[in-house]
């Protein structure tokens, strides 16, 4: 493997001075339930310890009952669940500096699945809707161990249509996520309780729409709070973070600049250089919950779109030999498992929300 994490010892530590307390009790010592992640707490206890927390099981119970209702709500919409792959010859190139890792597979590089969109997009034909419970593994940058936001291995709910439009997607995920906390709200009411988290932090999310916010106005309002953001990029992580405080309720950003995200997300043909794209952010300071798009399905132009960002179409061999046999048109969404159960249940971390968390740049078992 070429990728390695490099820093042994304890994550390194936020701004919480609670966590000790945390770890032994299970109960937060901040208010972050209620307003929003204070910032993240110091790293994970030993494994015996974390798995032991009353306040790990609480967050265990809360992510049972958020996967229930996803597969329930999903499969009533038509959705097949399948099982997705765990290393290929290529995977997912974008993610703001992550790496895949490598491994020997009978003499042969391959690599551990960052995210599996090309496999969703190559099972169209067969399934037109469908969904995984997907596990990943980045390697993300070792700086970003202490944003409470990033872990090495984690989960995606992962979702395709076949002839949907990103608008289908956008409509999909809103209901999905009200769904979710509709249930979590009312099966597991102790246990949120125990966590501190108040029911009320969701009320404008079960009552009112989603407002949708194009990438151009989202840098103009950062730019207006005297922050800089690059207008042809993402936006930044504390970019996000204060719009997502600002809201009352999860928000659209949509059409990232072309160049800012994967080949497969589609450019607008009415509009080039947008990107018929979005995410979805989760009001209260807790950011990014969905990322998806309308998907390139053209051959030639997924080749092109993969020379203008730096990929080598070889090394997609089998991808675009379905590509050019002709893929469906489709638009689809991944929403992270863990931060959703973070949004629900308001802890600071997203290790607080993983029975077994890995920080990025932290070796761990």
């Amino acid at each position: 493997m070429n990728h390695t994490a490099v820093m042994h010892g304890p994550a390194p530590a936020g701004p919480h001075t609670g966590a000790d307390t945390e770890a032994r009790t299970g109960v937060s010592t901040t208010e972050a339930a209620a307003d929003g992640p204070a910032g993240p707490p110091a790293g994970p206890p030993a494994p015996a310890r974390h798995l032991a927390s009353p306040r790990l099981r609480s967050a265990m119970l809360v992510q049972q009952e958020a996967l229930a209702a996803a597969r329930d709500h999903l499969r009533g919409l038509g959705f097949v669940e399948l099982l997705p792959p765990l290393l290929g010859p290529v995977t997912d190139p974008g993610g703001r500096g992550a790496k895949a890792l490598d491994v020997d597979y009978y003499g042969r590089r391959y690599k551990l699945m960052t995210s599996a969109i090309l496999y969703k997009q190559a099972s169209l034909h067969g399934f037109p809707k469908l969904f995984y419970v997907a596990p990943n593994v980045r390697v993300e940058p070792p700086e970003t161990a202490g944003t409470g936001r990033h872990l090495v291995e984690f989960h995606q709910i992962d979702v395709e249509i076949a002839g949907a439009s990103r608008e289908d997607a956008m409509d999909t995920a809103a209901g999905l996520l009200r769904h979710v906390v509709e249930q979590v709200v009312e099966r597991v009411p102790d246990e949120l309780a125990a966590l501190g988290r108040d029911p009320g932090f969701f009320s404008a999310l079960r009552s009112a729409p989603f407002d949708r916010l194009p990438h151009a106005e989202a840098v103009a309002r950062l730019w207006d709070d005297g922050r800089t953001q690059n207008p042809d990029a993402e936006i930044d992580w504390a970019g996000e973070e204060a719009l997502s405080r600002a809201a009352d309720r999860p928000f659209f950003i949509t059409d990232y600049p072309k160049g800012s995200r994967g080949f497969y997300d589609r450019e607008d043909p009415e509009r080039p250089g947008s990107l018929r794209n979005f995410d979805l952010i989760a009001h209260g300071g807790f950011g990014e919950l969905v990322s998806g798009s309308e998907r390139e399905a053209d051959y030639t132009t997924i080749v092109t779109r993969m020379r203008e960002s730096g990929e080598n179409p070889a090394k997609y061999a089998w991808y675009l030999d379905a590509a050019r046999e002709g893929l469906p048109a489709s638009a689809g969404f991944g929403m992270g498992l863990q931060r959703l159960v973070r949004f629900l249940t308001g802890l600071d971390a997203l290790w607080q929300v993983s029975a077994y968390p890995k920080l990025p740049g932290v070796i761990a078992p």
